[in-house]
């Protein structure tokens, strides 16, 4: 099923930043999801500020891809340390260690 998600903007409380995303089906109905991070989790791990638009819309992408017609996705999602742990080796690979060997002139000794 085709759907557009849109970020409407986000919240900062004492504790977390909470995300609203309006979810639109291909018949037009109109959903609203929450999806919280913990300010913790931009202090405990790598996870940057600018990242949170992107670890939430994947957060709930991954709930609305659970999606059933018996069992719709909450509309209060929470992003946990899994999903930060999944989405930092998505997008921030360890950087390949590129190493040469040096090169020996030809007038050096052993």
């Amino acid at each position: 099923m085709k759907i557009l998600i849109q970020m409407e903007g986000f919240i900062v409380s004492g504790t977390a930043r909470i995300y609203n995303f309006q979810v639109i089906d291909e018949a037009g109905e109109s959903r609203h999801f929450r999806v919280q991070v913990a300010l913790e989790s931009f202090r405990a791990t790598p996870l940057k500020f600018q990242d949170g638009p992107l670890i939430t819309r994947e957060r709930l992408q991954q709930e609305l891809d659970l999606e059933t017609q018996e069992l719709h996705a909450k509309s209060q999602l929470a992003v946990c340390e899994s999903d930060i742990q999944a989405y930092m080796a998505r997008h921030y690979p360890p950087k390949a260690r590129k190493w040469t060997p040096a090169i020996k002139s030809a007038g050096s000794a052993l």
